[in-house]
């Protein structure tokens, strides 16, 4: 008898929702499908297909993805996102954890300092890559700073050398990040129990080890969603490096993200664009899919 009525219970609870509660609910649902889920799935048809943006796609089965492995650019351009992925998750989170740590207290000027640091994420990464850019000039900050302190022969045109031009636009994303990384952590760390740290430190338990072994395991649902945001932004980085070198000098910084849109805005090739924006879902899928297995083995343990 109860069983047969829950779901009687239930029926009579959505019909007391209100109707415009169904419009307002609708409304969103509908906007999410059509600029969302439509074009995320039509990549996915075109992929499969050669198109130019006129007339009908033709069917090439998976040749847009066979091309995509005896394509050099590509393969550089994959290459350089895992040392993206790396660099920018690495430092950033490193970054926004020390950050984190160190302003987590309450003391003089503490407020400032952390809204110093958050600024740059007020910026446009288009904005911070202009700003970047200038600082890299031959004449800029940059290598202004590195001859005050003796070091003229390290000063190079950072964006022009290709063995520097990734790592100065990573510098400049990292910049940007770091304090969107700290907030995230400062939000965990205000969920701790601090009774115990407290007694951990009674307990003759040094900074470190209370950090390790009783604020870390604490923070893991904030390093679930931290690894993911980095994951998905590493991922489709584009604006700060297009702002700033556009993939160059010779594609030494191309990323997935800047050879997609060259492809499918430069050269019209719709198809072989979409069948890299299907590569970059897939990567990220597989990282946050591998995390979410590993944590929730670790929790289960």
């Amino acid at each position: 008898m109860t069983a047969v009525a829950a779901p009687a219970r239930r029926r009579s609870r959505l019909r007391a929702v209100p109707k415009v509660v169904w419009l307002f609910l609708l409304v969103p649902a509908l906007v999410e499908v059509g600029m969302v889920f439509w074009p995320a799935v039509n990549s996915f048809y075109l992929s499969l297909t050669e198109w130019n943006g006129l007339g009908a796609a033709k069917p090439v089965g998976l040749a847009n993805f066979r091309n995509l492995f005896s394509d050099d650019v590509f393969l550089g351009a994959l290459k350089n996102n895992v040392v993206w992925a790396i660099g920018f998750g690495g430092l950033s989170v490193l970054g926004g954890l020390a950050l984190a740590v160190a302003l987590n207290r309450p003391r003089r000027g503490v407020g400032l300092y952390r809204s110093a640091i958050y600024l740059p994420m007020v910026f446009s990464l288009a904005v911070t890559g202009l700003f970047w850019r200038v600082q890299y000039q031959p004449d800029g900050t940059i290598n202004t700073l590195l001859g005050a302190v003796g070091l003229d022969g390290w000063e190079k045109q950072w964006l022009a050398n290709p063995d520097t031009a990734l790592y100065a636009v990573l510098v400049a994303a990292v910049w940007r990040q770091v304090g969107y990384v700290m907030v995230l952590y400062l939000a965990g760390l205000k969920g701790t129990d601090p009774t115990l740290d407290d007694a951990s430190a009674m307990d003759g338990a040094s900074a470190w080890q209370r950090f390790r072994f009783v604020t870390w395991p604490q923070l893991r649902g904030v390093n679930t969603v931290v690894f993911a945001v980095t994951v998905i932004d590493s991922l489709r980085t584009f604006d700060i490096v297009w702002a700033m070198t556009q993939g160059g000098p010779y594609h030494s910084s191309e990323l997935l993200s800047t050879y997609m849109f060259q492809q499918g805005f430069t050269f019209l090739n719709l198809g072989y664009a979409s069948a890299i924006a299907v590569v970059i879902f897939a990567l990220a899928l597989v990282f946050i899919i591998t995390y979410l297995i590993r944590a929730t083995k670790e929790e289960a343990g």
